[in-house]
């Protein structure tokens, strides 16, 4: 099975939500990558009306569920920063409105997680999904 859909699985991290509070944000649920050799994090923003919001993503990863830590830059493909959302003096022009963002891992830890954080209590919703791929059985689904 040469095709992608066979090739690779979604776990739903963030379900659509408001950010909520300020510095609080949203944590992901922990994604078990056993029997998958490689994990791409999306995170979707939905519109965004404060003024100078930020919304940071932080990726986290652990060979076990309770010491989960941040990914280091070089376990990464690309980089949180330009995953997340930069603050910006208005959001009148279709800039970070209603985007879909990715962040590639390519470290070894068993388990993966996604955490939002914003700058702003009247946060946009988002979301946070883990594709896993390069099934070691296929089909994935």
């Amino acid at each position: 099975m040469r095709d992608l859909h066979h090739n690779i699985k979604r776990v739903r991290s963030i379900s659509p939500v408001a950010i909520g509070t300020t510095g609080t944000g949203k944590t992901g649920v922990i994604v078990d990558r056993l029997g998958f050799q490689s994990v791409t994090f999306e995170f979707d923003y939905g519109t965004i009306t404060a003024t100078n919001a930020t919304i940071t993503p932080t990726v986290l990863h652990g060979d076990v569920t309770g010491t989960m830590t941040s990914i280091a830059d070089a376990d990464l493909i690309s980089t949180e920063a330009v995953a997340g959302i930069p603050a910006a003096a208005t959001r009148t022009s279709g800039t970070n409105k209603n985007v879909s963002k990715t962040l590639g891992y390519k470290g070894v830890k068993r388990y993966v997680q996604a955490k939002l954080v914003s700058t702003v209590t009247a946060g946009p919703p988002v979301a946070a999904t883990v594709l896993l791929g390069s099934a070691a059985n296929r089909p994935a689904q």
